[in-house]
């Protein structure tokens, strides 16, 4: 994801969650907040479909020759549990399987930086998100009432183990002393294939 991104992404914020979502200028202070790792699915400025793409998504609006984006997703790491901190996917492109690509790509660079676990909250009653949830592992673990406003709607709490967790002392390789790893403990593991839209990274930089 780049600053580029941000105008698109404030508007499916507001398409898909109304009064609940991230203006741009939350979006922004978002994107420049420490331990921040955002993605988003694009269909390339100079591919073919972007033209079409700008028609059915972007009406009204002077994107220029940016890429398209068709979905957006980001965690947040501090340094133990990474925390999902949003996942959208314009109504054009639903039901394409990107929420779940991005979720996939999440994940699988969570681990890699190191989290044991990721951890999200997800309404109560959204049951296209519970299922790539559970499908990918996640498990609800707490509930919290009232916590989509000004909705007024409950969340889950889910989480999915990346790593295996050991308590004590973990098994040593052949020739290598024993080590206590029990100090060292908020959308599958394997990066997708890629598609005519381009996933991009943004280092450093919810639903």
């Amino acid at each position: 994801m780049t600053e580029a991104d941000l105008d698109q992404v404030a508007r499916f914020e507001a398409d898909l969650f109304g009064a609940g979502g991230w203006s741009r200028a939350v979006l922004e202070e978002e994107f420049h907040a420490p331990a921040r790792h955002y993605l988003v699915d694009v269909i390339p400025a100079n591919d073919d479909a972007n033209d079409d793409a700008n028609d059915d998504a972007n009406e009204g609006a002077d994107d220029g020759a940016n890429d398209t984006v068709r979905g957006y997703a980001g965690y947040w790491y501090d340094g133990d549990d990474a925390e999902l901190m949003t996942v959208g996917v314009g109504t054009a492109w639903q039901n394409q399987g990107i929420a779940g690509r991005l979720l996939d790509r999440l994940l699988a660079d969570a681990t890699a930086d190191g989290a044991r676990r990721m951890l999200l909250e997800v309404r109560t009653d959204n049951e296209p998100a519970l299922a790539v949830y559970r499908r990918r592992g996640f498990e609800r673990i707490g509930l919290r009432r009232r916590y989509y406003q000004p909705e007024n709607k409950d969340a889950y709490v889910m989480a999915v183990q990346l790593g295996e967790r050991i308590v004590g002392f973990a098994p040593a390789a052949q020739g290598q002393p024993a080590q206590d790893t029990a100090a060292q403990d908020r959308t599958a593991q394997n990066q997708p294939a890629q598609t005519p839209a381009q996933t991009q990274t943004m280092q450093e930089r919810k639903d």
